[in-house]
This record gives structure tokens, sequence and C-alpha cells, in this order.
């Protein structure tokens, strides 16, 4: 009974941060603006599967992506050890799930040995992060807190594995030097359990309750922790990539509003229920964080810091100020700077800042090719020239700010139908003295 009282007043302790935690991300969720509708669930699901699931894009990289794809399926395997144990925890039982028969040690024996294979992957992680100084993991943008909390989390990962085999050898030794029928198989941890064999029973079980509470004491933890790390991807990027956008990446989204307006200037008498719904938007494009649309917001949550797509982009690789994985982290902190005012005070708050120049400059935006190389290369499918190019609609539709070569193509539009300064009655001068040979 007092084992169950300490669990439910942790497990209330973990749940009740957690959900306000859910909470505030949810309310600036409900600050920012429509995206597109969601639909073509089951091509979704595929893409889910191939992506998320199967670690698809992760596997591009083959060395370092086979770990972490480990890392990534050893979580999924456990979570179902780590259901086990909130159950027991409650109900005062131990092993409730044993009841699953050979499901049961499949499931047990598949995590234990996860346990190991995460671990061993956490480890090669630490030391490329700690000694390496790998290229990708650097960028202005990588503040020292960034590479703190990134060790934070692989360290917390690490220990929740080493409690997990810690748990698991003292379990399998316990049972079988008392001659108890030892539930779930052990491939790791029955070899592991020989560190033990000199060791008084009491002893052993002590063990065990001790790496049993520092495990679930540590999931606790390490959730709460998440949703204020870069590690938040742990939960925001399977449904990221179950959301992503179905077109081809090169594809650039209308506004609406605008699509609207053209179709009634081309035929004033055309009307329809989406013309006569349609409203003028507050704003034209992307300044600061209330102009993100959610899926906009859920890619910049969902965002590793992991600099793949930062390492293929031309720009950047040229010189660039641009970095796509800073345009991510720069909405993600933008929003959680203005986020508590937007919810307290409606989207009219101002706190005499914006996304757009306080956060990321004109040169960054500019220097973009959308040439799509960092959405395809994201492995949790982050739409990043989405924002981009939002950022510089606003730029030219509300502040006809544009680099000096581009004003000049809109001028030359808007006056002569074309991106080049002839009228249109002199476009066929080039053709007057030419001789065209008869196909025959």
């Amino acid at each position: 009974m007092v084992k169950q009282f300490f669990f439910i007043a942790a497990l209330l302790v973990a749940a009740t941060l957690f959900l306000y935690t859910a909470r505030r991300i949810g309310s600036y969720f409900k600050m920012t603006r429509a995206a597109f509708p969601v639909r073509d669930f089951g091509k979704r699901a595929g893409v889910m599967f191939r992506v998320a699931i199967g670690q698809s894009r992760i596997f591009r990289r083959p060395v370092i992506g086979f770990f972490h794809a480990l890392v990534f399926w050893g979580f999924c395997i456990i979570l179902f050890g780590s259901i086990e144990m909130i159950i027991d925890g409650l109900a005062g039982t131990e092993r409730s799930l044993k009841f699953s028969g050979p499901f049961y040690d499949f499931m047990i024996g598949t995590g234990d040995l996860f346990a190991l294979l995460v671990a061993f992957s956490i480890g090669i992680f630490l030391f490329r992060r700690l000694f390496l100084h790998i290229r990708r993991f650097q960028g202005i943008e990588m503040k020292h807190v960034s590479h703190l909390d990134a060790n934070i989390a692989l360290s917390l990962i690490l220990l929740l594995m080493i409690s997990l085999l810690g748990m698991n050898s003292a379990y399998y030794s316990f049972t079988t030097h008392s001659l108890q029928p030892v539930y779930g198989f052990y491939p790791v941890s029955q070899y592991l359990s020989a560190l033990f064999t000199n060791s008084p029973g009491a002893t052993v079980h002590l063990i065990y309750e001790i790496c049993w509470w520092s495990h679930i004491l540590l999931i606790f933890l390490f959730a709460n922790i998440l949703p204020y790390s870069k590690h938040f991807h742990v939960f925001m990027s399977v449904p990221n990539v179950f959301l992503s956008r179905l077109e081809p990446l090169g594809k650039l989204t209308n506004m609406d509003s605008v699509t609207v307006a053209i179709k009634m200037m081309m035929d004033p008498t055309a009307t329809d229920t989406a013309t006569e719904t349609q409203q003028t938007p507050e704003r034209f494009g992307i300044r600061d964080a209330e102009d993100l649309t959610w899926k906009n917001y859920l890619d910049a949550l969902s965002c590793t810091e992991c600099g793949r797509c930062t390492s293929v982009c031309p720009a950047n690789l040229t010189g660039k100020r641009l970095s796509p994985r800073k345009i991510m982290m720069d909405a993600r902190a933008r929003m959680k700077e203005k986020g508590p005012g937007l919810v307290s005070k409606g989207r009219s708050y101002s706190d005499n800042k914006a996304l757009l120049r306080d956060y990321i400059s004109e040169e960054e935006l500019w220097a973009c090719t959308t040439c799509n190389a960092c959405a395809r290369e994201c492995p949790v499918s982050i739409n990043h020239p989405a924002i981009i190019v939002d950022l510089r609609r606003y730029l030219v539709m509300e502040e006809a700010s544009a680099p000096g070569g581009l004003k000049s193509i809109f001028s030359n539009i808007e006056n002569n139908g074309a991106p080049w300064q002839y009228s249109p009655e002199d476009r066929l001068k080039w053709s007057e003295n030419l001789t065209l040979k008869s196909a025959n």
C-alpha cells in the first residue's frame, strides 16, 4: 500500500505538470491560422509508416541513421514494459501483463535486447557530440544551451536504459535464486544477473526496487522535460509526418483571398460559396507568430535540430546567412516568447517585436532558392520553405519590400505583362530579319 501511495502521488504530479504544458502549447495552437484541410487518411498513414515508423529518410545517412532507428524502435518496444509498470504501480501487482503468454515473452525479450542496443547507440551519440565536433551540429543558431539540452536528454535516455537493464537483471537473479517462476524472456539481463551471484536475496530485491523506482521516475521526468527540449520530436514527429503536405514539395500554395480576388476580376459575374464567404485576411503572409499556420507551428515543435536541412542547403553551403534549421528554431522561440501575451490579451497583443527582422532577417529570406532540399532531407517532414515563402509574401504584399532585381521584375509584369522591360508590341522584333527554312 505504501508503494502504491507514493506511486499514485508521483503519477499525479507528473500527469498534472504534463497536462499543464500540453494545455499551454494547445493554447498557442489556437492563436495560429488555418492551414490545409486534412484528407486522404489512408495515404497519410502510408507516409507515416514509411517515413516516421520506418525511418526511411534517416537511412540516407546509413550508419548513424541505423543507430537512430534503433533508438526510435527501442522506445516503441520498451513502451510496452512502461505501460505494465504503470499498471503495477496503480494496482499494487507484479508483472500484470504476464497473462498474454508468448506475446509477453516476445515483448519483454525484445525490450530487454533493445535496452542494450539503445544504450549503446546513445553512447555513440554522446561521444560524437562531446568529442567529434560534427559540423552540422554547429551554427549561429546553436547556442551553448542547445548543446546542453541535447546532452541532458541523451544522458536521461542512457540512464533510462541502464535502470531498465538493472531492474530486469535483479528481477531475473532474485526469482531464479528463490526458485520462483520467471515471467518474460531476458536475452541480455539473464547474463547480467551474474553480477548478483554472491549477493544476498534481500540485497538483490532492494536493487530491483531501486532500479524500478529510478526507471519509472525517470520516465515521468523525461516526459515533462521533453516539451521544453529539442527532443520534443519524440512526441511530435509521428503526427507531424502524418499531417505533412501530400503535394509535391516544389508546389507553392496559393493564397485563397488572392485567388478569389483574381477570379472575380477575371469574371465579375462568377460567384460561388467560397467567394461569398471569403473574407479579407488580417495580413498577407507572415510577420509574426500569430500569422503562422498550425502546421508551421507543428513543424517548429517537431524540429530535432539535427542540422540535416542546413547541411544540404545550397545557400548555406555557399556562405549565405540562411539556415533552414534556424528558421524553425526562431519560429518556435518567437511563439514561446509571444504566446502567453497572445493567449491572455488576444491576437492584437504586441510586444513591439516580430518574427520578421527581430528573429529572421530579410537577407536570410531572400537567400532561399526554394529548391526544397531542406524539406526533402528532413527526417520528420518539416516544410521549411512554407514559412520562408510566406515571410517573403508579407514583405512584398504588405511593405512592397524586395531586392532591386525583383522590384524591376514586378514593375515590368505590371506595366508590360512580362518580366522583361520591353513592351508587348516589341516582343517579336528579334525575329524580323530571320529567314526560316521550310520544313519540306
